[in-house]
């Protein structure tokens, strides 16, 4: 039984930096694609315009190829993993393509973002557990409402200039009623975290264990200005912790199991 609990503890542990080298070399490509076709987009926003391409540090070419490798690399990751995975996987390629155009058709581009940036929770939990359950539908859904969330406050330094340019947001959208939709938006986020935990049978740590992060996000939306760009920046990048103490809850959960 020992040596059958060390090859699992290894096999998690060798998931664990597939998963971790996937999700960096395909952030990296997801923004070099992003940068690439918003390089005209960004050249006209105070914020963007000394990015690397609109300002001319490297070339169009360059920033092609840079995203050919780091596709290429997460690949060769993806194809580690079992099939229902690298289906999985491979299906978020369509919501990549298309999220950088979201923001010239819709008022909901960080609801496509939301849709895009947690795919990997799915890719994770398949890759774990070879199926898909209502517990990992559940994380996704809440992540998208939480994406939902911290790119709205993260779009609000740049709504004058998006309005200038025809460029379309949720900040945009909401204008003075954000902090309504944020308090919406959270309220979902950790309630589809509960749900998880429900469907997962977790015992009663795991949902004392979320109130650190619902106090966190009650005090986002109390400190949040949204007509002053540092104060978002300084919001939005707040969200590391929000992410870190959401992940409390499920460690707790496994800390109960393993005493």
């Amino acid at each position: 039984m020992a040596a059958a609990a060390g090859h699992e503890n290894f096999y998690l542990v060798d998931e664990a930096v597939l998963f971790a080298i996937g999700a960096f070399v395909m952030r990296g490509a997801g923004c070099a694609y992003n940068d690439i076709v918003d390089r005209d987009i960004d050249a006209k926003v105070a914020r963007t315009a000394l990015r690397p391409i609109p300002s001319g540090q490297i070339s169009l070419a360059q920033a092609w190829t840079f995203l050919a490798a780091l596709s290429l690399t997460g690949l060769v990751v993806l194809l580690q993993f079992n099939f229902l995975t690298i289906v999985i996987g491979l299906s978020s390629l369509v919501l990549v393509a298309a999220y950088p155009f979201m923001k010239r058709i819709t008022y909901w581009p960080q609801a496509w973002l939301g849709l895009t940036f947690n795919w990997g929770a799915l890719v994770g939990y398949a890759a774990i557990a070879e199926m898909l359950s209502v517990a990992a539908m559940m994380i996704y859904v809440a992540g998208i409402f939480w994406t939902l969330g911290y790119d709205t406050i993260y779009a609000h330094q740049d709504t004058e200039d998006d309005a200038l340019i025809g460029v379309k947001s949720t900040a945009l959208k909401f204008g003075a009623a954000t902090k309504g939709w944020l308090t919406a938006f959270y309220v979902l986020t950790i309630t589809c975290f509960f749900i998880a935990g429900v469907f997962s049978g977790f015992g009663p740590v795991y949902f004392l264990a979320l109130a650190p992060a619902a106090l966190h996000f009650i005090w986002q939306i109390k400190k949040l200005e949204i007509h002053n760009s540092h104060n978002c920046l300084t919001i939005f990048k707040s969200n590391r912790e929000a992410g870190l103490l959401l992940l409390l809850a499920p460690i707790c959960e496994l800390a109960v199991h393993l005493i």
